[in-house]
């Protein structure tokens, strides 16, 4: 039978830390063992750490989560989930468009290509591949059309091709390059586009360079400027 006093102070000490890992919670209950601290554990609303192993423990407050159901203390990641594999489920699932490797790494902050395959292999996501890039989507036939069609979607308003034969570069994509010239400003075009490697919709070498050119980045680097755009 769980004693009381020991959920009580469970509760406690997750209600004022807002982190903790396992040796700190044995310590608190006066020594007591995993399996004992497991046992409480299932008597208090916790979440695990879906990096570090699960290693951190904090306590599930609903309305601390971000709109995809995730938390994060300092280089700490929590989901409504409570794991990894279930987050990058959901978040398959639920995405208009489907999801990549990049755009869930880039959500989620931790990698999740063993994840995604796992999942794959257990027929509990689809994916297909768009210009040389895999997108994970729903299983269930209807979304997964729906899922395919706003990918397309996104696509084709990555890059128009005007009547005249010139290429049309989206706000998207050119956000997208300036953002990488924020984090790596000394970044030549060839740069940039490697750093785009595995973006969806993609980002082609020609789009990088049209907007190196409009910008006049090129120099940017040279001159040691800032980029103030």
């Amino acid at each position: 039978m769980v004693r009381t006093s020991a959920v009580d102070r469970l509760t406690k000490l997750l209600s004022s830390e807002t982190v903790v890992d396992l040796p700190r919670i044995e310590a608190a209950l006066g020594g007591v063992s995993s399996m004992t601290v497991f046992r409480y554990l299932q008597k208090v609303p916790y979440r695990r750490s879906y990096n570090y192993n699960g290693r951190y423990y904090c306590l599930h407050e609903p309305d601390r989560y971000d709109q995809l159901g995730l938390w994060s203390w300092k280089d700490i990641h929590f989901s409504v989930d409570n794991s990894l594999r279930s987050t990058v489920k959901r978040l398959v699932h639920a995405s208009e468009a489907g999801a990549t490797h990049r755009e869930l790494h880039d959500q989620l902050r931790v990698r999740v290509h063993n994840t995604l395959l796992d999942l794959l292999r257990k027929e509990e996501i689809d994916r297909e591949r768009y210009a040389q890039v895999y997108v994970y989507l729903h299983t269930d036939p209807g979304l997964k059309k729906e899922q395919h069609r706003q990918r397309q979607a996104l696509i084709a308003d990555q890059t128009i091709i005007m009547a005249d034969g010139e290429i049309e570069v989206s706000d998207q994509a050119v956000i997208q390059v300036l953002l990488t010239l924020l984090h790596h400003p000394a970044s030549t075009a060839a740069d940039v586009v490697r750093y785009l490697r595995g973006h969806s919709p993609p980002i082609t070498a020609m789009q990088v360079r049209i907007v190196f050119t409009r910008y006049e980045l090129d120099s940017l680097g040279k001159k040691g400027g800032a980029l103030n755009y």
